[in-house]
């Protein structure tokens, strides 16, 4: 059925070439037929000498077949132009001067213009082709710029080969001069005009369908948004269409008013005026080019959210021209939407080939003139602002080799961590680093490596060797480095505000804040992705996602599906590849907060709650679990992880987690297939590998999201459907501490109140929940740090204040994550915190002496200052944090962490007084919850204190500091 549908393809592609040819006919032989006194036909003359050639008229801008550029059929055919229906006109070009050489010669003689394929002026009506309606989808697949608008007519050899008295560089058509068989130039100008014209009626009829095709299911959409079932909103129905009803006018109105003219064609007939007005009016191109990848992401996002979307954006229906009995063809919505982009180059070409036939005293000619020079201006402004996708080289099938995906990555080399850039074409993968460069010279890269995927394998968990043992950054010195970050982002607002404008002191922070960023992004990635050359050696790096691990992997896996020829490059190839790196790059910069313009949204910082709900769409039963990224810092990373939900096609996890947002802006769900065949351990960092079975991601919305409502979702990947529920709430109304109305429960009641109640020295929340981690979660990796389920702790908290009797079997029932959670949760819900709001200040700024001796006297003052309830479970919970960070090889908890972690909950005060600042990133890592953090790691560090040692001590030391 495959190999048929081609043929019948094929067949359709030889059909519409013919049907092409003789809509030719028919206006040449009208345009003849027309004229008063027909040509006398030439004679027939049969002779051994070459045939000379036929006085055809000319088409100057069919190039020589040497030339880099050429003209086929109306289209522009560069070197890297990789449409199938450039291609195919291509190939029936070749195929036709051919035969039309073998021809014998009294044929060649009665061979007439419009046997010729070679010309034809329908200007895109080629583009008609349902299968073409597919170039670009294939040309752009994997690329994240815009396409390249070809401004080559202007450039053409014709043009530079101008003569020194034409200003435009369109040499005009000399007037007087008598070609062979008595027929002037102006005769041939003059059917050379009305042909050109004709071309661009049937043209603008095409593409007016299209932009009604387009337009068509806006009206629906639109209707359907004000409902409770919107197929889509109104705010991305106006990004997808957005300025198409504009330009659909725009050209309404110049065919309604070419179409009357051109049939009553005369050498008096001016046009001039409209293609001026036309011309004009390309600002509202420049709007549509500049949005033109929105509208590409927007409907692709919500084709995969929405199945009606996509039904209705994969069949759009174009009728064909009105003398056309064709029934009307499916066309994609992506096919239609790059119409205009094609359609400012075709209009150049038009404009070329009118005043390449009109003569310089014709009253349109100044007025054409105009018009091509706006147009050459608006190519040239409009490349400016886009990212030139040209093909560097060939590949050795001599197909176009093309850059498909292109980031920064980490590598792990001779032991270090370098930063370079991956770059992923079409049949090699290559490895590059930016060149250090002299101010005012361009920047370059250098290659540092290159495999073929031909070549390139991913080598599974049992057949990888392991690395070199790689140090990894303790985790203090990360969050120490996110902090320093904070401190600085908030001192450049500071300086800002203060100097209103750029100063040296401001540009020092930012260089300083630079180089905090970069040292971020080099040592935070952990997840290890290896690639190898089958024929050399292996690569490893180092990323902070698995949602992007999984990208590079899928983008390389489905190129290698096509066929592939093995392939070395010369030193030449190779430096030329490497320099075009440069202007194909898709990424510029590195993905850090410093890169960000002043008016770029800064993010969300508070506490996204997000509940996992279900999903659906597996085609089989799997122990299913999802993670859920968000961006931190300018990079992903992992913030949570549900349970397995065991052998299921329809899990229904309905676990809420609460996770710190730090300037994020996007959030990532990816669905794993559980695997416990141990054979399939990773050896780089000893977990077994589990299956991804899809992954999606959304941008967060703050005004979606900061809404005080739960607000419902889908992220669709791979035909499965993840729904989930999400509310932001800031860090200020997270811990804020509010005393419980009920005095029966233990959340949010004094300790004092507590402790009297249960006749304990300290709470029984606090002594079970840390036996039960103790027990069975001391070496769980990331305890106290991982979110644990939401619902969970709430059931635990309930069931705690309501003093249930099966507090211990749901305890040892219960994840222990949760149970970290609850523990966590009761001391940020204390009406005042365990080190109390009278002692805060003396805290700090005890922390901030500089003498050893004063700073341990003070220190432990205050602790024998605190009320015996809140000292006695503050020591108690000190002995447990010491004997969870022991065992930090195993759970990656160190004191730093663990002080990071509770320093906020056990330390802010209940009433914090507003500092002006709150919305700025600072506010997570201001110098408050520094000092917080510090204050509780000084306690950490000490050794061990004992409650009946303080109160032995004797010494006095004022708390006045």
């Amino acid at each position: 059925m495959e190999q048929q549908l081609e043929r019948c393809r094929e067949k359709l592609k030889k059909l519409q070439q013919e049907l092409n040819e003789e809509r030719f006919k028919v206006i040449y032989l009208e345009s003849v037929l027309s004229r008063p006194q027909p040509p006398k036909p030439l004679p027939r003359v049969r002779s051994n000498k070459p045939p000379a050639p036929l006085p055809l008229p000319d088409r100057d801008f069919e190039y020589e077949r040497g030339c880099p550029e050429r003209f086929v059929l109306g289209i522009l055919l560069s070197p890297g132009d990789t449409r199938p229906e450039a291609e195919e006109t291509a190939r029936h070009e070749r195929r036709s001067r051919t035969d039309r050489d073998s021809l014998s010669h009294d044929h060649y003689l009665s061979f007439d213009l419009e046997e010729d394929p070679s010309i034809d002026f329908n200007y895109g009506t080629d583009g008609y082709d349902a299968e073409g309606n597919e170039e670009h989808k294939i040309s752009r697949e994997g690329s994240e710029t815009m396409p390249y608008i070809d401004e080559s007519p202007t450039m053409s050899p014709q043009l530079s080969a101008r003569s020194q008295d034409s200003v435009d560089g369109v040499s005009p058509t000399p007037t007087e001069v008598l070609l062979p068989g008595g027929e002037s130039e102006s005769d041939k100008g003059l059917l050379m005009r009305k042909l050109v014209l004709s071309g661009v009626l049937a043209s603008e009829e095409i593409y007016i369908n299209q932009l009604e095709a387009l337009l068509l299911p806006m009206k629906p959409l639109k209707a359907t948004a004000s409902t409770s079932q919107p197929v889509l909103t109104l705010q991305q129905i106006n990004d997808i269409f957005y300025k198409i009803e504009d330009i659909y006018q725009m050209h309404k109105d110049f065919y309604d008013k070419l179409c009357p003219i051109v049939q009553q064609f005369d050498n008096t007939t001016t046009v001039g005026h409209l293609f001026q007005k036309l011309a004009s009016q390309l600002g509202v191109y420049k709007a549509f080019v500049d949005n033109y990848k929105f509208a590409l992401e927007t409907a692709e996002k919500c084709g995969q959210s929405n199945i009606h979307f996509f039904k209705i954006s994969e069949d759009l229906k174009v009728k064909g021209p009105k003398e056309s009995k064709e029934q009307p063809r499916s066309v994609t919505m992506e096919a239609l939407l790059y119409k205009p982009i094609d359609r400012v180059t075709r209009s150049t070409l038009v404009l070329h080939d009118l005043l390449k036939h009109t003569p310089t005293d014709h009253p349109d000619y100044p007025l054409l003139q105009d018009a091509f020079r706006i147009s050459q201006n608006f190519l040239s402004n409009i490349n400016e602002d886009i990212d030139p996708r040209r093909t560097a080289v060939t590949t050795p099938k001599g197909d176009p080799r093309q850059l498909l995906k292109d980031g920064f990555l980490v590598e792990l080399s001779e032991n270090s961590r370098k930063l370079r850039h991956l770059f992923l074409f079409t049949d090699l993968l290559l490895c590059a680093k930016l060149k250090k460069t002299t101010v005012g010279k361009h920047q370059q890269y250098d290659c540092k490596w290159y495999i073929p995927l031909a070549d390139l394998v991913f080598p599974s968990p049992e057949e990888s060797e392991p690395i070199p043992q790689l140090h990894a950054t303790p985790d203090h010195e990360i969050e120490e480095m996110k902090a320093k970050i904070s401190v600085l982002k908030s001192e450049i607002q500071k300086e800002k505000k203060s100097n209103k404008g750029s100063s040296r002191a401001t540009e020092r922070l930012k260089k300083k804040m630079f180089e905090y960023e970069s040292w971020l992004l080099l040592y935070s990635p952990t997840i290890p992705f290896r690639i190898h050359n089958k024929n050399g050696k292996s690569y490893f790096f180092l990323l902070s996602s698995d949602y992007e691990r999984s990208e590079w992997r899928e983008a390389i896996q489905k190129l290698q599906k096509k066929d592939l020829q093995a392939l070395a490059l010369s030193p030449f190839e190779l430096q030329m590849l490497t320099a075009s790196c440069f202007k194909l790059r898709t990424v510029h910069n590195v993905p850090i907060i410093s890169h960000k313009d002043d008016d770029e949204s800064p993010g969300l910082y508070g506490f996204l709650h997000i509940i996992v709900k279900s999903a659906k769409g597996f085609t089989h039963s799997s122990n299913l679990y999802c993670t859920l990224e968000m961006d931190s810092f300018g990079y992903f990373v992992s913030k949570a992880k549900t349970r397995v939900f065991r052998d299921t096609t329809e899990p229904e996890w309905n676990e809420e987690f609460e996770i710190e947002l730090e300037g994020s802006q996007c959030l990532r769900i990816l669905c794993y297939e559980k695997c416990f065949d141990k054979s399939k351990l990773n050896k780089d960092n000893n977990e077994i590998v589990d299956k991804i079975m899809g992954k999606g991601q959304i941008q967060l919305d703050p005004p979606v999201v900061q809404s005080k409502n739960w607000h419902d979702d889908v992220i669709e990947m791979n035909g499965i459907k993840v729904e989930f529920s999400m509310k932001f709430s800031s860090r200020d109304m997270s811990l804020k501490r509010t005393p419980s109305k009920k005095q029966t429960g233990v959340f949010g009641v004094k300790i004092s109140v507590v402790t009297k109640r249960e006749r304990s020295k300290v709470p029984y929340i606090v002594r079970q929940c840390i036996e039960e981690v103790e027990k069975r979660g001391i070496e769980e990796v990331g305890i106290y740090r991982i979110s644990g389920v939401a619902t969970d702790i709430q059931t635990l908290k309930a069931a705690f204040d309501a003093n249930s009797k099966d507090i211990l079997m749901m305890l040892s029932d219960m994840d222990i994550n949760a149970i970290a959670g609850t523990l966590k949760l009761y001391f940020r819900e204390l009406p005042e915190p365990l080190l109390t709001d009278r002692l805060y200040l003396a805290f700090i700024e005890g922390m901030a002496l500089s003498d050893p001796a004063a700073k341990e006297n003070c220190m432990m003052h205050l602790l024998r200052s605190l009320p015996d309830p809140n000292l006695i479970t503050f020591l108690f919970l000190l002995h447990h944090l010491k004997k969870v960070a022991e065992n930090e090889p195993v759970n990656k908890m160190s004191l730093h962490n663990l002080a990071t972690v509770f320093g906020p909950t056990l330390l802010r005060p209940s009433e914090v007084e507003s500092k002006g600042h709150t919305n700025l990133a600072s506010d997570i890592w201001s110098h408050d919850v520094m000092a917080q953090v510090q204050v509780l790691l000084y306690y950490l560090q000490h050794p061990p204190i004992s409650f009946a040692d303080l109160k032995r001590s004797t010494l006095y030391y004022s708390t006045d500091v």
